[in-house]
Parts: structure tokens; sequence; C-alpha cells
């Protein structure tokens, strides 16, 4: 469980409707790709204005919306999206001025890497790409292996590996996508800044990171930005690594900012989870506590019809609205909801409205973790002493 939300539609009676007030979509695509929603409320967004960027760090340029490709390859509930669809929703993105693209060793394994490699092969250099090692994987059978692996020489393995499979000669932004406990933050970051001065690396982020960690590892080699989960639904980084990002002057990229689908209205109190769907061992979103963590979707739908917008968007503009420094990078396998969620752009509060909305928000408490325990287990890790 790492950056990304996908939803489809699936015999679990998942509910798909999300987007009943889509309107970036619609103006951006067209009723050719939208033929069901023709009669959605007025578009107030127009366009993608390419001029949205933000820097990571202080020195990485991104868009301030990036697109994470972790379920391309294999969604929620297992099905196997079509390739060249995931490949044109990559390239649309980039029409549309996303140049951060997501994404990791495990997610497939390696299989999305392979999808995002061949799909930004014809504007490689006008991008930004970002992605993991950290996980103990083989790395010519791609099984997993028990634990995890951020042993210097098995990152450098990694690293030829991943070059191959995005068909390039450097990683703009990689990141150690969970702390590994038995090897010094020392170790790891010195070993990536032998890739970064091999010319194989560019900057160098950590993922789920404990603060202390990001302390030593920035003491090594400048951490350009941290990704974690963030998003209405689950606001932990505000407690610690937010405030130590703007401290260190490290970007911040939010993995599941639409709450793996809930923020978007996907999910109510009926739904139910296909087997294999990690979402189902998720207890925020139990049959117990589902009817009161919708409360949050009720305020975001109602914002939505006051902002001419849609649940997900507003959930965007929210934290793009935080600080300037902070980039989500919500996933999915749906050109329709691609364009939605760049078009989140536009979505703007104002001061007033950005203090009634997070009085409104304040006075709901979601209820239930975020993810299950053995995964949450690996969040907030310290390395070991050098």
């Amino acid at each position: 469980m790492m950056s990304s939300e996908n939803f489809e539609n699936n015999k679990s009676g998942l509910a798909l409707n999300r987007r009943s007030l889509l309107k970036g979509a619609v103006a951006i695509a067209g009723a050719s790709l939208l033929p069901d929603i023709a009669t959605a409320a007025p578009a107030t967004v127009l366009s993608h204005a390419p001029s949205h960027r933000r820097r990571l760090g202080g020195t990485l340029e991104v868009s301030a919306i990036g697109l994470g490709v972790q379920n391309m390859s294999r969604t929620y509930q297992t099905t196997v999206p079509s390739r060249t669809e995931m490949i044109s929703i990559i390239r649309k993105a980039h029409d549309q001025g996303v140049t951060l693209f997501d994404t990791a060793e495990a997610y497939g394994p390696f299989e999305c890497e392979r999808i995002l490699g061949e799909s930004v092969a014809p504007f490689r250099n006008k991008i930004v790409i970002e992605t993991k090692f950290g996980w103990n994987i083989d790395q010519k059978t791609g099984q997993f292996l028990p634990g995890l692996n951020s042993r210097p020489e098995h990152i450098k393995e990694v690293v030829e590996g991943m070059l191959k499979r995005l068909r390039t000669d450097r990683i703009d932004l990689l990141y150690q996508h969970r702390v590994d406990p038995a090897v010094p933050i020392e170790d790891v970051a010195g070993a990536v800044k032998d890739l970064i001065a091999e010319g194989k690396v560019l900057h160098y982020g950590l993922s789920e990171p404990g603060a202390q960690t990001v302390r030593r590892a920035h003491a090594v080699h400048p951490v350009t930005a941290i990704q974690n989960e963030y998003s209405l639904i689950w606001r932990g980084p505000e407690e610690v690594i937010l405030p130590l990002c703007e401290e260190l002057n490290i970007g911040f990229v939010c993995w599941s900012p639409l709450g793996v689908g809930f923020l978007t209205g996907a999910i109510d109190a009926g739904t139910r989870f296909a087997p294999g769907d990690i979402r189902g061992g998720e207890s925020r979103f139990s049959a117990e506590n589902l009817p009161n963590n919708l409360e949050l979707v009720t305020l975001l739908k109602k914002w939505a019809a006051k902002k001419q917008a849609t649940a997900g968007q507003i959930s965007l503009a929210w934290l793009l609205a935080q600080k300037p420094w902070i980039v989500p990078i919500p996933g999915t396998t749906q050109m329709a909801h691609m364009l939605e969620n760049t078009a989140a752009n536009e979505v703007k509060f104002n001061a007033e409205e950005l203090k009634q909305f997070n009085q409104e928000v304040a006075a709901i408490t979601v209820k239930g973790a975020r993810l299950p325990q053995g995964i949450l287990n690996m969040s907030n890790v310290e390395a070991r002493a050098k």
C-alpha cells in the first residue's frame, strides 16, 4: 500500500458514481469520452493551466498535481487494466500539464515501471520520474522475499533494473519506500549519494519515515521530498512530519490523497470489498466505522456543490491550500478521473472559505485505522544507529 488510489466498477458492489458533479473532465475530455455525464453541472473549470508548478526541496520543479501509477498493472480489485489504455492516460496527463509521475519497483512488481517507461519515452526529458526501493524483491524473478532490504549493494542493484525498466539514464527522485530498521540510514543515504554522484539519481527521498531518521539522512545528503499518506481522512503528517519538512526545506508528496477513493464518494455504507482488496482490511472502512466517517463525504459533497466542483477536487484543492510545497499524486486507471483530478488545480478556497471548511472538518472525528496493522508497523520507523 503506497502511492495511488484507483477505483473501478466491479462485482463487489462498489458504487463508482464518484463524480456526479464532474466538471473539469467534461470540459477537457469532451462528450466522446464521457457520454454518460452530459447533464453534469456547468463547468467552472474549463482547462488545465500548465503554469501550475511547485518546488520540492526548493530545487525540483514539478506540476502541482502528479499522477500515481501504482494500480496500472493490477487494481485493488485484482483486475488487470488494459496496458494500451494506461499508456494513453499517462500520455494524456502529460498533455494536461502533469510533469510528476510516481511509481515503485514493488508495483507489479516491476510492471508499473515498465508501463511508465514505455509511456513517457516520447517526452522523457520534459517530466520528473519518481520511484522507490526498499522491499526485499528478487531482482531476477520479481519474487517478494521476507522483510525489507536497503543494504547499499542491493540499492545499487535495484537502481540498475529501474533504469532499464523506465528506459532512462537517470531517476529524478529516488525514495526509500520504507525504512529498513536493520540498516543505518547513513548507509542508505550514502548509497544514494554515490548514485547521485554517478548521475544515475538526481534527488533523494523517504517514504513514511521516522522523524529522527529524516534528520540523520538529511545530514548525509539533502532530502528533497518525503512521501507519506495525507488526506482529509488521514492527517497524521500534520503532527510531526509537515513541521519537519518546513524546518528542513523538504517537499511533501501525498500518496492516497483521495483516501483510496473514499473522499470521492465512491464508498458508501453498503460497500463490501472484493477478496484481495486491501481496503477490506482497513478498519476505517469497516461496517462499524463507515457510517460515522461518511459524514466527511457528506461535507465534501456540500462544498462541491457550492464550488461547482466534485468531492475529489475539493479534497485535492484543500491539500494544495495547506502549503506551497505539498504535491498530491492521485492515481487512477480511468481517463475521466485523471482529467478531473488534474483540473483540481483550478478549484480555490479564499481565506474565509478555508477557515469555514476547516472548522466543519474539525467537527468530524474519523474512526478506524488507515491501514492493516502489519503495514502500519512499517511506518514511522527509525533506522538503527550507525
